[in-house]
């Protein structure tokens, strides 16, 4: 790529960076510009498929996260592939998400998204205990606390709360909240509604 064809793609990404979270849309405008001139650049491909996912358009997402990993080898946004086949209505596709060979490469934060999203496909499913067999596989360990271990334990404390499991749900929320350090979920006040 040329150094004008760099700056250009340099900037629209910036670009996208900054409005990703308050301005899906023009930033997939800007992501969508700079794959125009940067197609065949794994960084290009991805913020183009998170962008996408940010402003919902979940099949473009999953097509662009798909040849982002293509070029690359990173298997790391399996967790956002697996919700855009949940949000377009194919849950049967995200559970094979699972099964990937390189899930057990991806680090243990982009692992832990990955067991809820794919636990959710369950839910969608209504299969409670299946969802809930998907937790207990891995990243329960209280002893051991991972990246993303808050969130995945705050979503088996919601998804045994849905089962009916109340006192087990009230333990994990706990546990959930004895862990979120920065507040990212409203764990002990879940607790609290279900005592």
């Amino acid at each position: 790529m040329s150094k004008l064809a760099a700056e250009f793609v340099g900037g629209h990404l910036v670009a996208a960076g900054r409005l990703i979270d308050d301005n899906p849309k023009t930033a997939l405008e800007h992501a969508r510009a700079a794959r125009g001139r940067g197609a065949r650049v794994a960084a290009v491909r991805e913020a183009c498929g998170l962008a996408a996912y940010h402003a919902e358009e979940w099949a473009e997402a999953i097509a662009e996260l798909r040849a982002a990993r293509r070029i690359s080898g990173d298997a790391s946004h399996l967790a956002v592939m697996a919700d855009c086949e949940r949000a377009l209505g194919r849950p049967e596709r995200a559970l094979k998400m699972l099964d990937d060979p390189m899930v057990g490469k991806i680090d243990p934060a982009s692992r832990a998204e990955l067991l809820i999203v794919v636990a959710g496909a369950r839910r969608d499913l209504g299969q409670l205990d299946a969802a809930l067999a998907i937790f207990e596989r891995g990243g329960l360990d209280t002893k051991h606390p991972k990246p993303g271990s808050n969130r995945l334990w705050y979503a088996y404390a919601d998804t045994l709360a849905e089962a009916g499991r109340t006192q087990d749900a009230i333990q994990w929320f706990g546990k959930a909240a004895s862990v979120d350090y920065d507040d990212e979920t409203d764990a002990a006040d879940r607790a609290a509604d279900l005592l």
